[in-house]
C-alpha cells in the first residue's frame, strides 16, 4: 500500500495499483502524516516567518512561496515575528519541533538566540529578501542597493535639486538589511551627482500609516523636498496619501518613487514609479533551495547567495507622462 501513495520507491502493476486503490477508497483510508514524520524526520511542511504578513510585500512574497511549494507538494506555515527576536525565536522552535521539511526566513536581523536555535536543530534554513552580514546560510536577495539607485538617478534625471530618502527606523540593521540597502543605493546615488545627503534621510516606520504621520510633518514644513524616494512602496502610499490632504501636486510639486512592486503600486493615484523584483522566481529558488540538498551550494559566501536583479517600473508619480 505504501508504494502506492507514495508513488514508490519501487513502482506497482498497474492491476495491483487499481486493486490497492479502491480499497483506499471503500475503507476510507487516509495518511497518518504524524507517523510518517517520526519515521521520516521530515513533514510535508515548509515553516516561513517574515516580520509582518500585513504589509503587502511580505504578503505576496508569502503568497508566492505558497504557490511554488505547491508545486513541489508542500504546505507552508506562516509565522509573523512582528520584528521582534523572541517572536522569531518562538516560531523558530515550534517550526523545527513540528519536524519542517525546512525553514525560508526573512530575519529583521538574525539573533544570536535564532542563529543558535537553528544550528541546535541542524536545519535547512534559507534567508529570503535579505541576509545579515553575520549570518552565512543560503540567501535568495534582489539588488537592493542597485534598485535604489536606479530609483534615486530616475529622479534626478527629471532636474530636481536633490531626493530625500525616507528609510527605515533607528535600530534598522545597517549591514545585510534590504531597507538600509535601499537608503544606500539612495546615498551612493545622490553623492556620484554630486549632492549632499546631510540632512535629507528622514526616519520612518516601514508601514503606510506610520509613513503617512511623517510625511505630513515632512511635507508641512518650509523646507518641503521636491522629490522623494520611499524605502518601501508601503511608505510611498503613505506619502501619496499626505500630499492629496496637504493639495500637493503629485508630480508637479512633489515627484515620488517606491521600492517593492507591490499590486497597490499600480493603483495608486498617481500610480507609482517603484523597483521591483522577481518575486515568483526568488520563492521557487528558495522553496527548491530548502528541499533540494543537491541544490544547496557548499561554496563561498558569494557562492552562496542567489541575487535576482531589480528593475525600474516607470509609472506617473515621478513626473513621467
Amino acid at each position: 500500500m505504501s508504494y502506492v501513495i507514495n508513488n514508490g520507491p519501487r513502482p506497482v502493476a498497474p492491476a495491483t495499483r487499481e486493486r490497492v486503490l479502491a480499497a483506499i477508497k471503500e475503507l476510507g483510508y487516509r495518511p497518518d502524516r504524524v507517523a510518517q514524520a517520526m519515521a521520516s524526520r521530515r513533514t510535508d511542511l515548509i515553516g516561513m516567518i517574515v516580520p509582518d504578513a500585513r504589509q503587502p510585500f511580505f504578503a505576496e512574497m508569502a503568497h508566492a512561496v505558497e504557490q511554488a511549494a505547491a508545486e513541489r507538494g508542500k504546505m507552508v506555515l506562516v509565522g509573523n515575528s512582528d520584528y521582534r527576536d523572541e517572536r522569531e525565536v518562538h516560531y523558530l522552535r515550534a517550526f523545527l519541533g513540528m519536524r519542517v521539511s525546512g525553514l525560508i526566513l526573512v530575519s529583521q536581523g538574525m539573533s544570536e538566540r535564532a542563529a543558535s536555535e537553528i544550528e541546535a536543530w541542524d536545519a535547512r534554513v534559507v534567508l529570503l529578501h535579505e541576509r545579515p552580514e553575520a549570518i552565512d546560510d543560503v540567501a535568495v536577495v534582489t539588488d537592493d542597493i542597485g534598485g535604489a539607485q536606479l530609483a534615486t538617478r530616475h529622479l534626478l534625471e527629471h532636474g530636481h535639486e536633490y531626493v530625500v530618502c525616507i528609510g527605515g527606523i533607528e535600530n534598522t540593521p545597517s549591514v545585510g538589511d534590504p531597507v538600509a540597502d535601499h537608503v544606500e543605493g539612495w546615498r551612493r546615488a545622490m553623492l556620484e551627482s554630486g549632492r549632499s545627503v546631510e540632512g535629507r534621510l528622514i526616519e520612518a516606520p516601514y508601514n503606510r500609516y506610520d509613513a503617512y504621520r511623517v510625511a505630513l510633518e515632512l511635507l508641512s514644513g518650509p523646507d518641503r523636498p521636491p522629490a522623494v524616494f520611499c524605502a518601501t512602496d508601503d511608505q510611498a502610499i503613505g506619502v501619496l496619501r499626505a500630499a492629496r490632504e496637504l493639495r500637493i501636486d503629485v508630480p508637479g510639486e512633489l515627484a515620488v518613487a517606491g521600492f517593492d512592486d507591490v499590486k497597490e503600486a499600480a493603483l495608486t493615484d498617481p500610480p507609482l514609479t517603484t523597483v521591483a523584483s522577481d518575486r515568483p522566481a526568488m520563492a521557487r529558488a528558495a522553496v527548491d533551495l530548502v528541499l533540494d540538498d543537491g541544490l544547496r551550494v557548499s561554496g563561498s559566501r558569494r557562492e552562496r547567495l542567489k541575487q535576482f536583479p531589480s528593475a525600474l517600473v516607470i509609472r506617473r508619480s515621478c513626473g513621467c507622462l
